[in-house]
C-alpha cells in the first residue's frame, strides 16, 4: 500500500523537483499540494507569485492544490495555527506524510519536524543533503525551467530578478551565492519540467523593490 503524501508547494524549482523525485518512489502517492498565500496580496508567501499562476502549476502537475491564507504581516503563532489546522484536516483524509523541498538548512528541518511531532503525519525531505551545485545543473539539464521572482539585493544584484534559471544564470552567480538559493539569496517560479504535463507560459512584468527585497512580477502569458 502506497503512503499518501501532501507536498509543500512554494511554486519554486525545489518543490517542483521534489515532486519529480517523489513520483519516482513506488511506496509513495503524491495526492496534493499546499501553498501559503498572503491574504492581502493574493500571492504565494515570499515568492510573491500570483495565486492564478500557482493554480496553473497545479493543473499542469495534475494535482489539487490547497491554499492556506495568512495575514500580512503574519506572526509566527498565526502561521503555526493555520498549518496545524491544515495538517489535522489532511490526516483526517488519510494523508500519512508531508514532504518539503528543503535542501540543507538544519534549523528549518528541525522546525518542520517539531511542528509535525505528534500529528500522525511523517515529514519527508526527498532532496535533503543534495549537492546544490550538482542539483541545480541536473534540474536545468532535465528540462526544468524557472524564473527568479524574488531576491535579496544584499546577496544578489537586482538585475537577476526575472531571469531564467539556466546554465547562463548559474555561470554568472556571484561567488558565495548558493546555486539553488538555499540561503535565501533568491526564490523562483517553476514553469516547465518533467513534473508538469505541459509548460505554464509566463512573461516577466514589472520589477519592484519592497520590504528589502526585489520582486519580478510574473504574468500569465496564456490569460485572455
Amino acid at each position: 500500500m502506497r503512503r499518501r503524501v501532501l507536498l509543500s508547494w512554494s511554486s519554486g524549482k525545489d518543490s517542483a523537483w521534489a515532486l519529480h523525485v517523489l513520483r519516482q518512489r513506488a511506496d509513495l502517492d503524491v495526492v496534493g499540494l499546499f501553498t501559503t498565500i498572503n491574504e492581502a496580496a493574493g500571492r504565494a508567501a515570499m515568492h510573491a507569485v500570483r495565486r492564478s499562476l500557482v493554480e496553473r502549476q497545479a493543473g499542469a502537475a495534475g494535482l489539487p492544490v490547497d491554499f492556506i491564507p495568512l495575514p500580512h504581516p503574519c506572526p509566527n503563532d498565526a502561521y503555526e495555527a493555520a498549518m496545524h489546522r491544515h495538517v489535522a484536516a489532511a490526516r483526517a483524509r488519510g494523508v500519512e506524510c508531508v514532504a518539503f523541498g528543503d535542501l540543507l538548512l538544519e534549523d528549518v528541518r528541525r522546525y518542520r519536524e517539531a511542528q509535525l511531532a505528534g500529528s500522525g503525519v511523517e515529514p519527508l525531505f526527498p532532496l535533503w543533503a543534495s549537492d546544490t551545485a550538482a542539483l541545480a545543473r541536473s534540474m536545468v539539464e532535465a528540462g526544468l525551467r524557472a524564473h527568479i521572482t524574488c531576491l535579496d539585493p544584499a546577496r544578489l544584484p537586482a538585475s537577476f530578478a526575472g531571469r531564467l534559471f539556466d546554465h547562463s544564470l548559474l555561470d554568472s552567480l556571484p561567488t558565495g551565492v548558493d546555486p539553488c538559493g538555499e540561503n535565501g539569496e533568491f526564490h523562483t517560479f517553476a514553469c516547465a519540467g518533467p513534473m508538469f504535463r505541459a509548460p505554464v507560459p509566463v512573461t516577466v512584468g514589472e520589477t519592484v523593490e519592497r520590504d528589502g527585497f526585489v520582486f519580478a512580477d510574473l504574468l500569465d502569458a496564456a490569460a485572455d
